[in-house]
């Protein structure tokens, strides 16, 4: 399972022309897209061929977004993805944040229920890979992607590795 922000890792933002000569390279906005999200600016930073790649990882692919259900209508179209899972908030409370956990980790983890998964975005912290190495009992990944260049072909090389070292570890089915 592979639970994917999209502030940051798919819609890059934040660098400076200095970081990224030339600014962001634009992409066409595919027609479901842009029905969908009207002219959200921020939908042609979306790289196509990074759907591709994620499509032929061996994994579920779950939103986990603010975006909630937009990621289906704006994002996937745009990415040539399917419908995606999406991953249902709760309501915030007044001691999320407060230990430095981002506010995420433990709804992915309690989603994951021990499973192996991987988390994409570009907020996590070493607090966050403490504290599911604590409270988690399968394996996880916890990918930090810088947000001013979104997703790439490094950070997607290194799910894909880990993803499939798991697939070779794993299990036998019906075993244990």
């Amino acid at each position: 399972m592979l639970f994917l922000d999209v502030d940051g890792p798919i819609v890059p933002f934040g660098a400076t022309s200095r970081e990224l000569p030339g600014g962001y390279p634009t992409y066409p906005v595919a027609d479901a897209a842009r029905q969908a999200a009207g002219a959200h600016p921020l939908l042609a930073r979306i790289d196509p061929a990074i759907g591709r790649r994620l499509a032929a990882l061996p994994c579920v692919l779950v939103w986990a977004t603010t975006w909630m259900a937009d990621a289906n209508e704006c994002v996937a179209p745009q990415l040539g993805l399917p419908e995606l899972p999406v991953v249902s908030w709760p309501e915030p409370s007044d001691g999320d944040g407060r230990d430095g956990l981002h506010w995420k980790t433990r709804t992915l983890t309690a989603l994951a229920a021990g499973r192996p998964f991987v988390w994409v975005d570009d907020e996590i912290t070493d607090r966050d890979r403490a504290w599911v190495a604590d409270h988690h009992r399968g394996r996880a990944l916890l990918h930090r992607v810088d947000p001013r260049r979104g997703l790439t072909d490094p950070d997607l090389a290194a799910v894909e590795s880990w993803l499939r070292e798991i697939g070779r570890t794993a299990p036998p089915p019906g075993a244990g």
